[in-house]
């Protein structure tokens, strides 16, 4: 095995607008590269068939779905971040709920001193941890 990397399958053709939008959002982080559909499908042609970007070093796999599912993405698998500092935390929460939802309110929870949990306007979800140093 050469290594474990998740993959996010995106519907209505967000791939990319997902990817642009986390990786001018997060610092270290770059699309790779982008695999598009073409004329011949099975997507709509321009779409993500398969893309790499990564976010701080991790590389994450991911796609439009060439056919409408009736699932989505479920909070129970989440990209965690530990912040450095107050401030990239709250930065990171207020934009990655902008069009969302909270699961989660930035708090302390007892395990962490600041902590939140949202779902992006993508659906994927994001647990936000400032780092306890």
């Amino acid at each position: 095995m050469e290594k474990v990397t998740p993959f996010l399958m995106f519907q209505q053709n967000r791939a990319e607008k997902a990817m642009e939008f986390y990786t001018s959002l997060i610092e270290e982080s770059d699309i790779h590269s982008i695999t598009r559909y073409g004329s011949e499908g099975p997507g709509e042609e321009g779409t993500v068939m398969q893309a790499v970007f990564s976010i701080k070093g991790q590389e994450i796999r991911c796609m439009d779905s060439s056919i409408p599912h009736d699932f989505d993405f479920t909070p129970s698998f989440s990209l965690f971040i530990t912040c450095e500092t107050e401030s990239e935390i709250d930065h990171l929460y207020e934009r990655l709920g902008e069009n969302g939802e909270a699961l989660m309110a930035l708090g302390n929870y007892g395990f962490s001193q600041k902590f939140g949990w949202i779902v992006d306007q993508f659906g994927v979800s994001w647990q936000l941890n400032l780092d306890s140093k």
